[in-house]
């Protein structure tokens, strides 16, 4: 399902505050302008992050793990900054050092999962997101992604559960919706996922990915002009969606989803 884009800002800033948790080691001494000169770093970390510029993000965590070696949120910050830029395996290798220096905190498995996702080793992933249900039990992102592995191994119906149990526990949570519409598409609930689409739609306006949901399924029951009412809409918001390749292997629809819309695409263009 969706490649989890929501990776986990590994709070750092607290950390830059407590010279006893930004350093464990008793041989160091660290002054105030360092911390204050770490903390200032990971301001523009996470600037450069929330602006997409996952390079030089990139760049500004290392030199945070340079100067704070023990931190383990720099180590699982930058594994993020690595994942934006789909070099998977480094990423890993950040959150297997995170994980070594604070093996019960839950973000670096949720954040390793996705790295395990983007490499297709969909049991290893499932591993770390159970792992962080056992840290953090009500985690709906950990619940999420379960279903998005899941999902990756064709078990639809534990997919479709997973995303059920997400949006239980958040129901703000709109992707674990709108996963749990598509996995019912998948499984011949039809009706069903057209209304949760619909709600959806309704409920977030710009949301392209019903948007563009919708467009297949409408298309598929003969209403035309609402279908292509909808597709103006997602295409004017996100136009990804035209591209089928980016909806297998990034956003990962379900396959008869994916055949839904290439129908309507097809013969749109006809």
């Amino acid at each position: 399902m969706l490649k989890s884009l929501i990776i986990a800002i590994f709070c750092c800033l607290c950390l830059f505050q407590n010279p006893t948790l930004a350093e464990d080691n008793p041989h160091i001494t660290i002054t105030d302008e360092q911390l204050q000169q770490g903390e200032n770093i990971a301001r523009e970390a996470i600037l450069a992050t929330e602006n997409g510029d996952f390079p030089q993000a990139e760049i500004y965590w290392t030199q945070l793990i340079e100067q704070f070696p023990t931190n383990p949120a720099v180590w699982s910050n930058r594994g993020n900054a690595r994942v934006s830029q789909n070099k998977l395996q480094d990423a890993i290798e950040d959150y297997n050092q995170s994980i070594t220096l604070a093996p019960d905190a839950p973000d670096p498995y949720l954040n390793r999962g996705t790295a395990y996702e983007g490499l297709k080793q969909y049991q290893s992933a499932i591993e770390d997101y159970e792992k962080v249900l056992e840290l953090s039990p009500e985690d709906a992102m950990a619940y999420n992604n379960l279903g998005n592995a899941n999902a990756g191994l064709e078990n639809w119906d534990t997919a479709l559960q997973y995303y059920h149990k997400a949006f239980d526990l958040a129901p703000n949570f709109a992707f674990a919706s709108a996963n749990e519409s598509l996995v019912m598409y998948q499984l011949g609930k039809k009706d069903e996922a057209l209304t949760k689409m619909r709600n959806l739609v309704r409920k977030y306006p710009m949301f392209a990915d019903m948007r563009a949901a919708l467009t297949a399924v409408l298309w598929e029951n003969g209403k035309q002009g609402e279908a292509e009412s909808n597709w103006v809409a997602a295409i004017g918001i996100d136009t990804r969606y035209k591209d089928l390749d980016w909806l297998k292997t990034v956003r990962r629809w379900p396959p008869n989803m994916i055949v839904a819309l290439e129908n309507f695409l097809t013969l749109e263009n006809n």
